[in-house]
């Protein structure tokens, strides 16, 4: 099977696993909204931002250093495996001694009361992590997609049952997570046959050392990246202002709005566990670049197409998603996700330009340009979020990506050198800003001049998305 096919493949077989998945998690933000205040939402956004801040640190990036050397076939996967078992392991055992630490610290009191279910919470999550990056690294990708399903679907039953039935709010959403994680790690465990790659005889100081070296550089990038994000919810919550409403409340429709955007991510997602596969076996291949260029070129159309869609539809999709009808307040969310759309879009264009870092073992470039990205987005959320609240969270975190898009733009072709439509690029963005302004201030006829303007960018992109599928047939 050549690159293509084989990308392409990969990429259906993760559709298939992934796309009903991530739409029933979507969903579940309507049970959550329906038995859950604004103010609740804000904690359960914030600890599990929190578990995404925590858990590169405790696994020393097991993500990104585990499918990198399991696919390469100078390691042995039996030692990949049982190292990443034992540094898991350790990393765990570590973050039971200091998370009751982080209590103590003003902004991060919210995890006071959940310190034991979060640190469970943490262990779980990383464990079945462990097996499934494991299982994809060993080309597994039915196995890792059937278990997408199955993991998602003993989530949402977990969930009706803490939620719906026991009404343990927060709590039972967290417990909800704990139990289908681990239910999804004993089946990986077992149908991937797992313990077949355990054994103390295949515990290597040696590979350990070289995993740290590749990974410890990706690890304050992860955390950089985190927290982006999570700073958002902070602002919001503990800044004060005389002109916007902030707080805890404010901070739980924030975390709203962020899951329609989550659309884009998720079909970024599907894509992106076969790429990211694809640009690791294929980074010595002598037409590297045209690789890239081609994909790259069907990916950004995709990603532009998408977003002015969901753009356009953000306002019913909203109402589906996001339960109003116990809680008003969750009726205006749909404002704030235009730009949040957007924002989403060039987070998967520098998770795409991250790969080429990755492949090439060029880890410390993925973290000054994610520090960029996190110095402006702090700076910008202190300057904004006082004036616009919500609102300007949403452009500070806009404006991070896109900064940070640029800049790895210029310094990931260094190291892959790909043709990039720098006109084409632009004007998307400009036309997608156009809908979001439409949308927020509810302009005169703004659905109608909404669908032009999506016609335009369906009209732009179209033409690169289809001749890279051409091309894919022809193979």
């Amino acid at each position: 099977m050549n690159k293509y096919k084989k990308l392409a493949f990969n990429t259906i077989v993760f559709a298939i696993g992934t796309f009903g998945s991530k739409i029933l998690v979507i969903l579940l933000t309507n049970l959550y909204t329906k038995n859950i205040s604004s103010d609740g939402m804000s904690d359960k956004d914030l600890l599990d931002t929190m578990v995404l801040f925590l858990q590169p640190v405790f696994t020393f990036a097991l993500q990104e250093y585990l499918i990198r050397f399991g696919l390469d076939k100078n390691y042995d996967k039996r030692e990949v495996f049982t190292t990443s078992f034992c540094m898991t392991f350790i990393g765990m055992a570590a973050s039971a001694a200091l998370i009751p630490l982080l209590g103590m610290i003003p902004f991060f009191n919210f995890i006071n009361g959940y310190t034991l279910v979060l640190i469970v919470y943490l262990s779980t999550s990383s464990l079945r992590m462990l097996c499934a990056q494991f299982v994809r690294s060993r080309d597994m990708v039915k196995l890792f997609s059937l278990d997408g399903i199955l993991a998602t679907l003993t989530l949402f039953i977990f969930n009706i049952v803490f939620i719906s039935h026991m009404h343990l709010g927060v709590r039972g959403s967290m417990y909800a997570v704990i139990l289908s994680d681990f239910c999804s790690s004993v089946f990986l465990f077992a149908v991937g046959g797992l313990q077949k790659f355990l054994g103390r005889k295949y515990l290597s100081g040696k590979l350990a050392k070289i995993m740290l070296k590749f990974s410890l550089p990706l690890i304050p990038t992860i955390v950089m990246w985190t927290i982006t994000g999570l700073s958002d919810r902070l602002f919001i919550r503990y800044m004060t202002s005389e002109r916007v409403q902030l707080g805890a409340g404010a901070a739980g429709l924030y975390a709203v709005a962020n899951k329609i955007p989550n659309l884009i991510s998720m079909v970024s997602t599907i894509f992106f566990q076969a790429w990211n596969m694809s640009a690791i076996t294929e980074n010595d291949s002598e037409d590297r670049s045209i690789f890239y260029e081609k994909v790259y070129s069907a990916y950004e159309a995709m990603l532009f197409m998408a977003s002015a869609g969901l753009i356009l539809f953000a306002r019913p999709i909203s109402s589906i998603i996001a339960n109003s009808s116990t809680y008003s307040e969750y009726g205006t969310v749909y404002i704030y996700t235009p730009v949040l759309i957007i924002a989403v879009l060039f987070t998967c264009l520098n998770q795409f330009l991250g790969s080429i870092y990755t492949a090439t073992k060029h880890t410390k470039n993925s973290f000054w340009t994610a520090l960029i990205a996190c110095c402006v987005n702090l700076f910008m959320n202190y300057m904004l979020i006082p004036e616009w609240g919500i609102q300007g969270a949403s452009v500070a975190t806009f404006l991070s990506y896109y900064i940070c898009f640029w800049v790895r733009m210029v310094d990931a072709r260094y190291y892959v050198p790909f043709r990039f439509d720098k006109f084409k690029s632009l004007l998307n963005t400009v036309l997608l800003l156009e809908m979001s302004r439409l949308m927020i201030f509810e302009c005169d006829d703004y659905m109608l001049r909404m669908g032009i303007i999506t016609a335009a960018v369906c009209a732009i992109n179209f033409r690169s998305l289809l001749s890279t599928v051409q091309k894919l047939i022809k193979r």
